[in-house]
């Protein structure tokens, strides 16, 4: 059974510097290489963002740091880590609040745990006192997994009691985590046979929602019924919109040749949805704070991809 907290929250103050995704392109048809961080949920936000998480991408972080390469062509390439390199259900994870102090400000974050264990409330610490980004959000960092952060913040996060203040050092300096909620990963693999027999159901086709990474000229050679096109290459374009033209309440499936590029995707939506939320609430629950947390509810990448599809369940499907 997983665990939820039910104490109270103030106010948390938005930023565009919560939970930053950063992506780096690269393609032969471009004369520059492109690297900018952005959160691609929030419209309002431009690729050439210049604003940087404290924890970058260069160094290992307890924030998410997604690497995403891409190259010019319909064969792209890309890597992609958070912490599995593969989708299945049961992985656990963890929503972790932080903040976060100098290394040489051990009497200061002695002081702050104190205060928390007198009945303050940690968002207002780290909205006064902590040096990550985070602290505009009251140092919440959302949904992590193993993998994802340093190890000792790792260590510490998925051993501390549900709600529990807990200290730990890390490279970056001091910290004060609680973990507020857990849940099991919403991201699973589909096998092509099962995919196949949903497919026959009209209904199925009415209520999932159906992407489809790949290039247009790979969906010109072999294509399902009912998938919307997003081509991973043209993932600028696209993200930024993709928790209003989708519902992260209805069941995902995501496709692609081989079931790589689709797993990329997969695992980014998993962090989607919430951050337009946040936006546009003064005061909220844990309870409340789970919800909106959650990005895409259940999201199933097509184990193998449209290839294993064809090959596997029907095989009126071109390969290619």
């Amino acid at each position: 059974m997983m665990r939820t907290s039910s104490s109270h929250l103030p106010s948390l103050k938005p930023s565009p510097l919560f939970l930053l995704t950063t992506f780096n392109f690269s393609s032969s048809s471009l004369n520059t290489h492109n690297s900018f961080s952005f959160c691609p949920t929030l419209p309002s936000l431009s690729l050439k963002q210049q604003q940087q998480p404290f924890f970058s991408t260069s160094a290992p972080s307890p924030l998410l740091n997604w690497s995403l390469t891409m190259m010019g062509s319909s064969s792209s390439k890309a890597s992609f880590s958070t912490g599995s390199s593969e989708g299945g259900g049961g992985e656990r994870e963890i929503m972790v609040q932080h903040l976060l102090v100098n290394e040489s400000n051990l009497n200061l974050i002695v002081e702050l745990q104190q205060k928390i264990l007198g009945g303050e409330d940690l968002s207002d610490l780290a909205t006064e006192h902590s040096i990550c980004p985070s602290k505009q959000q009251g140092g919440m960092l959302g949904w992590v997994r193993k993998g994802q952060m340093v190890p000792e913040f790792e260590e510490a996060a998925f051993n501390a009691p549900l709600n529990k203040v807990v200290r730990c050092k890390t490279k970056f300096g001091w910290h004060l985590l609680q973990v507020l909620s857990e849940r099991e990963t919403s991201l699973q693999d589909i096998d092509p046979e099962e995919l196949h027999l949903k497919m026959q159901d009209p209904g199925f086709l009415e209520e999932a929602q159906l992407i489809d990474v790949r290039e247009p000229d790979e969906v010109d050679q072999a294509s399902l019924p009912g998938f919307v096109v997003l081509p991973l290459r043209q993932f600028g374009s696209w993200s930024a919109e993709i928790s209003t033209k989708f519902n992260p309440q209805k069941d995902t499936y995501v496709l692609c040749h081989h079931g790589v590029r689709s797993l990329q995707v997969a695992k980014w939506l998993q962090t989607q949805d919430w951050l337009v939320c946040i936006l546009h609430m003064r005061s909220i629950t844990v309870p409340d704070m789970v919800s909106i947390f959650q990005g895409f509810k259940r999201i199933f990448n097509v184990k193998g991809g449209i290839h294993a599809y064809a090959v596997k369940a029907d095989p009126s499907v071109s390969t290619y």
